[in-house]
């Protein structure tokens, strides 16, 4: 069984090249996600196209109906084109709707304001219990119809599920072309990509900070690995810890206030907490084993990290201030890389099988009961939406590294795919504040 020192230093060596670009540069391909399953029993939803959407360019009603019907929870329907085109001001005819098979409809309008800006309102309707939900108003430049677009769908997503939608928020990852590295962030649905960081070093590990305006990772090009924080506002960034050794898997405090890391400056991978300006370094681990892969509880109040103290890699749990680590995974011989839900209640984690598959695992903290999600076999990862509904992983299909991600029954199931390019190191971002 190889080591978790050996599986770093392998993967660094798997990743090796030779120079930092530290300009941010295009990106040339956009991530594409594939619907590979969906929920059983999904919400039949009519989303009218908006009078004015096409002054909008890709238009607000396709990117919500994409989102929605991505979630694997709703159905859009056909709607062919009405005369005249109703708006979110229009009388309902329920019956009619409900003839066209409807459980939900939206409805609504863009208009060009004399400032050059745009309104955009819709109003959401139950079709069944022939009742209005709601609605909203946005007034917005022409290059934001997107993220309004992914506004409206957030709503909608609540209003018929009671779940806060995660398709205002981005994700992070690291895409592999040639020798080339880049760090990439993107909207949920992988539009609107931006290279974050490039460079023909390796790039692993990149971790949100809650206030979703700065990302820590590692990187190579030191020909070590080093950790740093990114701000995203202005693409600036500093070394946050670079000790003799491994300096590894860098985690945020719940505060933003904290990371916690794994370095080996004092021989061995251990547990630390450091502050993200690089000061105030606080060992927390003092064991004979290997500790990596910190990861804190939503409250903060623990820290689970993955070590190799039982004989082999397990997930434990410890105080954030440091002292005792209980073992937390039990079934199987292999468990690592945790990662807690947004509401603590669940564990996420890479177990393998009997037959050699690295899965993804979700455990009940209460009940300890373990569920399998995938049916892959080189899943590695994983990292929660920020609602705690879906789980996104890197895995290999076909010998190329991309994204997919599940939802926590394991029926819906996304793939996330680059042209000409491995992803992999996905990081789901917080909810936009």
């Amino acid at each position: 069984m190889q080591s978790l020192s050996a599986r770093w230093i392998s993967r660094a060596v798997a990743f090796l090249a030779s120079l930092l670009l530290l300009v941010a540069l295009p990106a040339r391909a956009q991530l594409s996600i594939e619907i590979t399953g969906a929920g059983a029993n999904r919400i039949p939803i009519a989303i009218v196209p908006f009078p004015g959407e096409a002054a909008l360019p890709p238009g607000i009603t396709s990117v919500v109906r994409a989102d929605l019907e991505r979630s694997g929870l709703f159905r859009g329907l056909e709607v062919p084109p009405l005369t005249p085109q109703p708006t979110e001001a229009s009388n309902v005819d329920y019956a009619e709707w409900r003839s066209r098979l409807a459980d939900a409809l939206v409805l609504g309008s863009v208009a060009a304001r004399p400032d050059g800006r745009y309104e955009v309102r819709f109003r959401l309707f139950d079709v069944v219990k022939q009742t209005p939900l709601g609605g909203v108003a946005y007034t917005l430049a022409k290059d934001q119809a997107r993220a309004t677009a992914h506004r409206i769908a957030d709503y909608v997503y609540e209003k018929l599920t009671g779940v806060k939608g995660v398709f205002s928020t981005r994700i992070a990852y690291v895409v592999k072309r040639g020798n080339r590295y880049e760090l990439q962030i993107a909207d949920a649905d992988g539009a609107d990509e931006e290279t974050a960081l490039a460079s023909l070093e390796p790039i692993i590990s990149p971790a949100w900070a809650p206030d979703g305006k700065r990302l820590a990772y590692v990187s190579f090009e030191n020909k070590k690995p080093v950790v740093y924080v990114h701000s995203l506002l202005d693409g600036k960034r500093h070394v946050v810890a670079n000790f003799k050794g491994s300096n590894s898997a860098p985690a945020w405090s719940p505060d933003g206030t904290k990371l916690a890391v794994s370095l080996s400056r004092d021989n061995g991978s251990q547990i630390y907490l450091i502050n993200p300006d690089g000061s105030g370094v606080r060992r927390l681990t003092y064991s004979s084993a290997i500790d990596t892969e910190p990861f804190f509880s939503p409250d903060g109040q623990f820290i689970y990290f993955t070590s190799d103290r039982g004989g082999s890699p397990q997930i434990y749990r410890m105080p954030a201030t440091g002292g005792d680590a209980q073992r937390i995974t039990f079934e199987g011989s292999y468990n690592v890389s945790p990662r807690v839900s947004p509401d603590g209640k669940s564990l996420a984690y890479i177990a393998r099988n009997s037959e050699g598959k690295f899965q993804v695992a979700l455990l009940d903290l209460t009940t300890q009961q373990v569920q399998i999600l995938t049916d892959s076999d080189r899943d590695e990862s994983p990292s929660f939406a920020p609602n705690g509904r879906m789980i996104l992983y890197a895995t290999v299909i076909d010998g190329r590294g991309v994204l997919s991600a599940v939802s926590i029954d394991g029926r819906v199931k996304q793939r996330l795919t680059v042209n000409a390019g491995d992803v992999r190191e996905p990081a789901w971002g917080p909810f936009i504040k």
